[in-house]
């Protein structure tokens, strides 16, 4: 099995039923990632650590730190 700072993890990728690419990984220790890669161009993540981020795709963006800091950024 895989190994990384967070531990062991097993690895899911592929396409869901609307056509986004996602690809995740579940650890051992409950910290879980994933990252969807959305067919209008977007995409969102979610990091071991609980930090979010999702890009619209057209220039706006928000992360989230994991205590829930939202940090937001455009560029229109």
């Amino acid at each position: 099995m895989p190994q990384s700072q967070y531990g062991e993890y097993t690895a899911n990728n592929g396409t869901n039923s609307q056509g986004n690419r996602y690809a995740a990984r579940n650890y051992d220790s409950g910290q879980n990632t994933y990252r969807y890669s959305n067919r209008d161009g977007s995409y969102h993540y979610k990091n071991a650590d609980g930090s979010k981020y999702h890009n619209n795709g057209r220039g706006s963006s928000t992360y989230t730190s994991r205590d829930g800091n939202v940090h937001r950024s455009s560029s229109t």
